[in-house]
């Protein structure tokens, strides 16, 4: 059986006006199927600008991350996709 590698993703909207539990619900549907997410929450970063971070499982095969990476930057009112955490996941 494979690893797992638990992921932290920044996602910045493109502006303060964005529907922020539309965009995770577009985020979630924008997923790979290999990745699990474990949790989304939307965190203030400043002047009225939220930011989503989403907590995903995926398999420590090769191209997963960039696909997650990828499938969330594809997603309307996205402006930025970033890797925060990476660590292993027995």
């Amino acid at each position: 059986m494979g690893s797992t590698v638990g992921l932290v993703v920044r996602v910045m909207p493109t502006g303060v006006d964005v529907d922020m539990k539309g965009l995770a619900e577009k985020a979630r549907a924008a997923m790979p199927t290999e990745a699990k997410i474990r949790g989304m929450q939307v965190r203030d970063v400043a002047f009225g600008l939220k930011a989503l971070l989403i907590s995903v499982h995926v398999p420590d095969s090769g191209g997963v991350q960039e696909q997650v990476e990828k499938a969330l930057a594809g997603v309307q009112h996205v402006e930025s996709v970033e890797v925060i955490d990476t660590t292993l996941v027995q």
